[in-house]
């Protein structure tokens, strides 16, 4: 979903939303602010990606749908959502309430370090922080802040958005226990990112036509002209995890978001991500999900039919 069909469904709830002119977001970047009230609905959101993240403030109850997740909230949470990984927000009760931002990439860029090192990146592998009735008014607080800014006239409001952002995580981060601190010099960090950029530019895959490139660890050593040996050295001393794990796991999302929203056979899905025979596809699936991707195609096929029922 791009900003501007998100903003053509969200002004047909909200009739007082103007569709902001888009043209500058390429070079500057876009951030808004709204509040919940007035415009959940009964229908679920659609389930797909955006071009931009978004971080709400959810008062009630609600479903949100990730590719191997089903997230139950009653009550009060934060969910910080990403422009690699599709989901689907479904309200389960009348009362809906809070507060959600929206903005891309570039925005937050525009201190020029790239995304993946800032403080959002820790985290986009969780994306729920359920908070208590302090947090509640404390978040409250900032999300009014960044409304009433919004809409003043101070030179430098883009900056205090980005401030209010990195406030926002901090506050979910402080939910989760303590995580070691990351040790990781600016070479290794540089390669990481690097690691990271080329890993993501190959996703999502729009046709099963299209055969992922970048598989191994020696592939992306190889495009970044360094040992594998660096990379992995430097990926495993930033992340705690290996290249490979990172890899798998990534090809692994993808998968079962391919297997869960597209039509294509499981053949058709192994080849795009790179296994040239389906028995090689089954095996990987199996061992990182712990489940055949016949068994994600068919509870997909009985989901859709208690839909039509």
């Amino acid at each position: 979903m791009s900003l501007l069909e998100f903003y053509e469904m969200f002004s047909t709830n909200r009739p007082d939303v103007t569709i902001p002119s888009l043209h500058r977001v390429p070079h500057a970047g876009h951030f808004n602010v709204f509040k919940r009230s007035g415009y959940c609905t009964a229908n679920p959101s659609p389930y797909n990606r955006r071009d931009f993240y978004k971080i709400s403030l959810i008062i009630g109850k609600g479903v949100l749908h990730y590719p191997d997740q089903r997230i139950e909230i009653d009550g009060t949470a934060m969910i910080f959502n990403n422009t690699t990984v599709p989901y689907s927000w479904e309200t389960t009760s009348e009362f809906q309430s809070g507060y959600f931002c929206l903005f891309t990439e570039n925005f937050m860029r525009q201190r020029t370090e790239p995304l993946k090192e800032t403080i959002l990146a820790r985290i986009q592998e969780s994306p729920v922080f359920f908070i208590d009735a302090q947090q509640e008014q404390f978040i409250s607080a900032i999300f009014e802040k960044m409304i009433a800014e919004l809409a003043s006239d101070y030179a430098y409001k883009a900056d205090m958005m980005r401030n209010y952002i990195n406030l926002l995580v901090h506050e979910a981060l402080k939910t989760r226990p303590a995580l070691p601190e990351l040790k990781s010099t600016n070479a290794a960090s540089r390669i990481t990112s690097l690691f990271f950029d080329l890993l993501e530019k190959q996703f999502p895959i729009f046709s099963s036509d299209t055969v992922l490139q970048l598989r191994t660890a020696n592939d992306f050593a190889g495009k970044l002209s360094i040992h594998v040996n660096h990379l992995n050295h430097a990926v495993k001393e930033t992340t705690g995890k290996t290249t490979s794990e990172h890899i798998a796991n990534r090809i692994a999302n993808e998968a079962i978001a391919l297997l869960k929203h597209t039509e294509w056979n499981i053949a058709e899905i192994g080849y795009s991500l790179g296994f040239e025979y389906p028995a090689n596809f089954n095996t990987f699936f199996k061992r990182h999900t712990q489940v055949a991707p016949k068994a994600i195609r068919e509870h997909r096929g009985e989901n859709q039919l208690r839909q039509a029922m």
